[in-house]
């Protein structure tokens, strides 16, 4: 078989050789539960306590403001969620983008059905927030705002550190989903007025299985699940231990290689778009070229269906998505794209290429040859 090459890193990462380094003694040798009291017990939880302080000194907060989670999905769940729950006494009104991860959106729907109200503020053609419109939004009863820092398919990164400054100044509540940010930008909590973050370890070449929600001293939230007082008892489970040693090393690893592994994806960016941009007539560039991920190309392909574009591209062994991995395979045009442009033949033929560490230019002329044979 020959080589895949992969170009869908805002779905997955592969895990660092270094980060499973870290890990496999604690799939193995030091497979003690972090909660018991003897000595096995005590490396675990050790090694967790060292992985806390390795994501806190990666996004410039207190040790004790994170919280280890299975994904993102559950970060955003619980973040919301808790938060909400916690202070509806002041009031029970919401604020996200219309662009958010689903883990955001089902999780507002879930609230709506419990009472609560959301707003959601558009977008502008670029994928960016209209602040105008999020600062109208705003009610002596908001609680709370969520944004998401970069968003999974186009890439567009919002001004997050205005929306946090705005929320400050009327005192509601502020959550980002950094799951996509994390790994391909710097995020300084306290700079950039964030009371509550999501990632997960598996989109920065960390492990799957394991999230971080941070939340800021002082911002009360509640549990959403019952059992035993693991995460000063607001996360029950037994922390999944090799996991979280993962993100801690995979979340160092991405801080101290972020300027030269920005270079390298920008690189392959410019080069794939300058070639699409050469070659095919009748597309369009989804989002902003300036406020972008620089690993993160989102074009359509006027005329073809998305899907089907990533189908007949998996048969010359690569891999590209249509949309975000977590709504794959559900028959609807990209509410992202819908959301933005308000057309159905721009969202339903896009074509999301997302570049990492192990790409190459030639990956990037094959890719180009491949689609000059399909859409031809």
């Amino acid at each position: 078989m020959e080589k895949i090459i992969y170009l869908d890193h805002a779905a997955t990462t592969k895990t660092d050789d270094r980060v499973l380094k870290e890990m496999l003694p604690y799939l193995s040798y030091y497979y003690g539960n972090s909660s018991s009291l003897y000595s096995i017990g005590k490396i675990n939880r050790e090694a967790v306590e060292k992985a806390r302080n390795q994501v806190a000194t990666a996004i410039n907060c207190s040790s004790d403001e994170i919280y280890f989670t299975s994904c993102g999905s559950e970060s955003d769940n619980l973040a919301i969620k808790g938060i909400a729950k916690a202070n509806q006494r002041y009031g029970k009104h919401i604020i996200v983008s219309q662009i958010e991860h689903p883990a955001v959106l089902e999780t507002c729907k879930a609230l709506e059905r419990e009472g609560f109200e959301i707003s959601y503020v558009p977008v502008l053609k670029t994928g960016i927030i209209n602040l105008d419109s999020l600062q109208k939004l705003i009610r002596k009863d908001t609680i709370l705002i969520s944004v998401m820092t970069a968003n999974n398919e186009v890439g567009t990164i919002q001004p997050i550190k205005e929306i946090g400054r705005i929320a400050r100044k009327n005192r509601i509540i502020f959550h980002t989903d950094s799951v996509q940010a994390i790994g391909n930008m710097k995020i300084d909590v306290k700079g950039m007025n964030i009371d509550s973050l999501s990632m997960s370890g598996h989109k920065f070449y960390g492990p799957k299985g394991v999230g971080v929600l941070y939340v800021r001293k002082g911002v009360n939230f509640f549990r959403m699940q019952d059992g035993g007082h693991q995460e000063k008892e607001k996360r029950a489970g037994t922390e999944n231990v090799s996991g979280i040693v993962g993100i801690g090393k995979a979340i160092e690893i991405a801080n101290n290689d972020l300027e030269n592994y920005n270079k390298k994806l920008l690189i392959l960016r410019n080069y794939y778009t300058q070639a699409v941009v050469k070659n095919f007539k009748n597309i369009h560039i989804n989002g902003s070229l300036e406020n972008r991920l620089p690993g993160n190309m989102n074009i359509s392909f006027l005329g073809n269906k998305g899907a089907h574009l990533v189908e007949k591209l998996d048969k010359y062994g690569i891999c590209v998505s249509s949309g975000s991995a977590c709504s794959a395979g559900l028959p609807m045009p990209s509410s992202v794209l819908m959301s933005i442009y308000h057309d159905v033949r721009i969202a339903e033929s896009s074509l999301r290429v997302t570049f990492g560490k192990e790409n190459t230019i030639q990956d990037v002329e094959k890719l180009i040859q491949a689609l000059i044979q399909i859409v031809r």
